[in-house]
């Protein structure tokens, strides 16, 4: 196969959560550049067209949007059981959407924890698990969680948050290990510091924004765009020989 055949998606169809901006939004808009049709969740969507479904169709493929509460373990399971009767077949799973909640650990309460384990952790293993076994009856299908620079690190005032992070690089290894041989890698991308909402409280503190940017090699915080590359290596045919294994787009912070 050709090189650059490596990276055409034509007739795939690819979940993306947390689709309907930042990250997640560069992420769909990637893959449905090279030939995905896009099947988009996130507990944001508007009842009317959404920019990210217009900026899908104008690429000209093809855009389902489902609102869905993934904090919600039985809308949750309502969802799934809808689109697998709606889409035949799901090749590309992306396990973006997530929350972070500050709150230092001393103070970190249960609704905060239990909230953010919800969506970050549980919602992207039941959705591996149910939309993963099919891949592996099929013997194909590509499963990418977006993990986080606290996959490796602790952080300050966010341990719910680095709780599931930490999680996610341990269940990608998990699933890889049962996965990789039946033709379904399994892998993460782990975003540094991006100018994403996520990100807003430290963007706008002066000390820690600088502190942030003065140990980023690259000298600038991440786009959400930097992640269009990655997200479709790791969609496509180009990483069949790459399971279990997070991909930092950091800038070069754990490097230094």
């Amino acid at each position: 196969m050709n090189s650059t055949n490596l990276f055409d998606l034509t007739g795939k169809t690819a979940l993306v959560t947390g689709c309907n901006r930042g990250i997640g939004k560069a992420m769909a808009e990637a893959l449905a550049e090279a030939g995905a049709d896009i099947i988009g969740v996130s507990s944001s969507l508007p009842a009317t067209e959404s920019e990210i479904q217009k900026s899908i169709t104008e690429i000209g493929r093809k855009f389902y949007p489902y609102q869905v509460d993934l904090g919600d373990r039985a809308s949750l399971y309502s969802f799934i059981k809808k689109v697998k009767e709606e889409h035949k077949t799901i090749d590309i799973l992306v396990n973006n959407a997530g929350i972070i909640l500050r709150q230092p650990a001393a103070e970190h309460s249960d609704e905060y924890w239990d909230q953010v384990l919800n969506i970050n952790l549980d919602a992207p293993f039941i959705l591996s698990r149910e939309l993963g076994k099919e891949m592996v009856a099929r013997g194909y299908g590509k499963i990418i969680f977006t993990a986080s620079l606290l996959t490796f690190q602790g952080g300050i005032n966010v341990p719910g948050y680095t709780a599931s992070k930490s999680a996610i690089g341990g269940l990608v290894k998990a699933l890889a290990n049962e996965w990789a041989g039946k033709g379904v890698n399994v892998n993460a991308i782990a975003p540094g510091y991006i100018n994403t909402d996520n990100t807003e409280a430290l963007r706008n503190d002066p000390v820690r924004s600088k502190s942030i940017l003065d140990r980023i090699p690259a000298g600038r915080w991440g786009m959400p765009e930097d992640f269009k590359g990655p997200v479709l290596f790791l969609a496509s045919d180009a990483s069949n020989y790459v399971s279990g294994t997070t991909l930092t787009v950091d800038g070069g912070w754990m490097g230094r």
